[in-house]
């Protein structure tokens, strides 16, 4: 694993003031106000961007600036750093500076159009030199110069010299790799293995065994990376473990010893998403690197240990872009992730929904651009087209993105079982279609994970040495010892909906059931709020800036603000706690847990005797409406009860979670969440408890739970990280 250079040494140019740029294309002038504008009028038009105000306002002005990027140098690009809303370059900017500055050199006088010609005209090792010499900035600009061929054209170059090693090496060619996912609502380790089983089956899983936790503190991550170690032992398979928590949280686990093989972390392309959102520093990412480099239990034998997820609008969503459109904040990223040279990178543009992404051609266009812009800068890309409910994405989009991005190279793909996560309520691709596309474009896995899938007799070698499936594709049953186990594991998962095959595809049958549900979920998206279903415990309705459902699903910032009347009606209430009540996402979440959760929620709370609000009903709301009634109303830690986006079943469209927003109201509180999560500027702390519901944690049970942690909250004065640091430490 290489040495990381030294942040304060990389060479950076001093800011300059902005200036227009102006062109006159056919017989019509163009001015555009400064370099950001410039880039973000020059991509495609999609729904973050236009909402930011971002995007071009037809396609004779998209053009104008594609063609003043054309003319633009990259030493122009160099000298002019996009700055944050402060006017300063940003920890995620000045990393992305780190560069190969003799490369550099040579092609510094380029025009972005002469590159882009050089680039189409040259092989793979060439493109990759190049890459080298490049910032994000100066990427995500070239990027909204190539078309669909051109973009798959190139990054396919880019295909050879981009694998990655750990006990498995993924990206070489002829190589489809997958990472398997086996997500559950409750984090059941039962269900966690039929899911692993059901993944192994049909030779996925080579990139890695990574799972997204429902529950993320240092007991609970720990268990689940013995466990997830402990199948990967017992099968033999050879690929690598993590499980997807906070670094801060992983890196507790490491210390005490848990088999942290791969260090995980989402990433933002600017600084004040990173560190305000994300909870996360360039030190912190610094140390955790460090961390692996000397204590990962791979140390020896990865020549990568890091793992990162990205994906296209995450700086959109929290309005900390600082100006910069989508695919400009998603190559900073990438610039980013370079400098630890990490075993994965995958991209889940489409995971956030309609507010950056509308329909399938955004999400498919952007997939393209974000696997080109990480290849070019040197990354291990994976890819997940996916989609959520409350977006106009669907299943045949995400299949033709899947098929676009295996013909540019993509070194892998997710194996979320039947394509539904059952824990984040997204769509993503299956262990189906990563073998479809294996078959379809004649790629294979791993190759020390295939030589492992020929010995189970998941995959076999035919006369003519083509790979192809095995006796024991598709049948998880062959991991378990008999079969009341694997009947007992069955029982463990939800949405089982079956495990008969034709060919490489899911049975109709089945896929009948998912599509079934699926629709099923995409009507809970529409339902209103209906009060009266409620209960008899008496709340107050307040209102959000989003008047309507359309507003409500397609600007996420309308739901996360009160009524400006409203707002202005209220006053001081000063209440230990604030429940608030939302539809959020999911109408129905609410209508079939609130009944049940709230009285036991209410009784929990009084028996502290503590200070209670009354409930707030708070239709088309968003998580962070609890700031905007929390100041208001100057609650010490607003509770929002809020409808989750349905997930894969008829039953998971009905889950609900519990937001703990925690007010940072007085000076040593602040002072000890700033020291903790380096943020001088934080006002709250979050906790997060999810998937409420019949198929997940029942809401009688989740009203005791939510109690529990509203008194952790209140006595340590903390939420998220700090709260359970501070549990552990208690603990010990």
């Amino acid at each position: 694993m290489k040495s990381l250079s030294k942040i304060e040494q990389i060479l950076l140019p001093a800011p300059r003031p902005d200036a227009p740029y102006s062109i006159t294309l056919l017989d019509r002038t163009f001015t555009f106000s400064h370099l950001k504008h410039v880039l973000g009028a020059a991509d495609i038009s999609k729904a973050g961007d236009r909402k930011a105000g971002l995007a071009a306002d037809n396609e004779i002005e998209r053009e104008a600036a594609r063609a003043v990027l054309s003319q633009l140098s990259l030493q122009h690009f160099f000298d002019n750093p996009l700055t944050n809303i402060h006017g300063q370059i940003d920890s995620v900017m000045k990393v992305n500076y780190d560069i190969n500055h003799a490369v550099f050199s040579s092609i510094s006088h380029l025009t972005l159009g002469e590159l882009k010609d050089e680039l189409l005209n040259s092989n793979g090792a060439h493109i990759r030199k190049i890459g080298t010499a490049l910032t994000g900035v100066m990427v995500a600009a070239l990027t909204k110069l190539l078309d669909v061929h051109e973009l798959i054209y190139l990054a396919k170059k880019l295909k050879h010299g981009a694998s990655a090693k750990a006990r498995t090496t993924v990206g070489l060619p002829g190589t489809l790799s997958s990472r398997l996912q086996p997500n559950h609502p409750t984090d059941n380790l039962s269900g966690i293995t039929m899911l692993l089983y059901t993944g192994l089956s049909m030779g996925s899983g080579d990139a890695i065994l990574g799972l997204n936790p429902a529950i993320d503190n240092v007991a609970n991550i720990s268990a689940t990376l013995q466990h997830l170690d402990k199948i990967r032992r017992e099968t033999g398979a050879p690929t690598q473990i993590c499980v997807l928590s906070h670094i801060k949280t992983q890196l507790e686990c490491l210390k005490a010893g848990a088999p942290v093989e791969i260090m995980f972390q989402s990433l933002a392309g600017t600084e004040s998403t990173l560190t305000d959102e994300f909870d996360v520093t360039v030190e912190l990412l610094d140390h955790a690197y460090g961390a692996m480099r000397i204590s990962g239990p791979l140390r020896d034998i990865a020549e990568n240990c890091m793992y990162f997820e990205t994906g296209q609008g995450s700086e959109l969503t929290y309005n900390k872009h600082d100006g910069m459109d989508m695919t400009t904040t998603e190559a900073l990223c990438y610039g980013l992730a370079r400098r630890y040279s990490p075993f994965m990178v995958n991209n889940v543009t489409g995971f956030i929904g309609p507010e950056t992404h509308l329909d399938n051609f955004e999400m498919m266009f952007s997939c393209l651009q974000d696997h080109f812009m990480g290849k070019l800068l040197g990354l291990a890309m994976g890819m997940a087209p996916c989609y959520t409910l409350h977006s106009q994405v669907t299943l045949e989009g995400q299949q033709m993105a899947t098929e676009l991005l295996t013909a540019a190279g993509a070194n892998f793909f997710m194996d979320v079982y039947l394509g539904a996560d059952r824990m984040l309520a997204y769509f993503d691709t299956s262990g189906h279609d990563d073998q479809t596309l294996r078959e379809t474009y004649n790629l294979r896995p791993a190759p020390e994970y295939l030589a492992w899938a020929i010995s189970r007799c998941i995959f076999a070698e035919d006369s003519d040495g083509n790979i192809v499936r095995g006796e024991n594709w598709g049948k998880p049953e062959i991991f378990c010892d008999s079969k009341s186990e694997f009947q007992r594991l069955q029982e463990s998962a939800p949405a089982i909906y079956g495990f008969d095959n034709a060919g490489a595809r899911p049975s109709n049958k089945v896929s009948r059931l998912i599509k079934a549900n699926q629709a099923i979920g995409r009507e809970a998206i529409y339902a209103n709020l209906r009060p009266a279903e409620l209960g008899h415990i008496q709340l107050r309705e307040l209102h959000t800036n989003a008047h309507n459902k359309a507003e409500h699903l397609n600007d996420a910032e309308l739901g996360a603000r009160l009524d400006d009347d409203v707002l202005a009606s209220l006053k001081p209430e000063h209440n230990d706690v604030q429940i608030v009540i939302s539809d959020g996402l999911s109408a129905e979440a609410i209508h079939h847990n609130i009944p049940e959760l709230l009285p036991v929620l209410l009784d929990g709370l009084m028996s502290r005797k503590l200070k209670i609000g009354q409930p707030i009903l708070a239709p088309y709301g968003r998580v962070k409406l609890a700031e905007s009634i929390g100041n208001a109303l100057e609650a010490q830690l607003v509770v929002t009860l809020i409808g989750e986006r349905p997930g894969g079943d008829a039953l998971a469209s009905r889950s609900m979670s519990a937001y703990f927003s925690y007010r940072l109201n007085d000076k040593a509180t602040q002072q000890s969440a700033a020291t903790f999560n380096g943020n001088t500027a934080m006002q709250y702390e979050y906790s997060v408890l999810s998937n409420i519901y019949a198929g997940g944690l029942p809401p009688i049970e989740a009203g005791s739970v939510i109690a529990e942690k509203i008194f952790e909250i209140l006595k340590f004065k903390a939420a998220g990280n700090r709260l359970e640091n501070l549990l552990q430490k208690e603990a010990i």
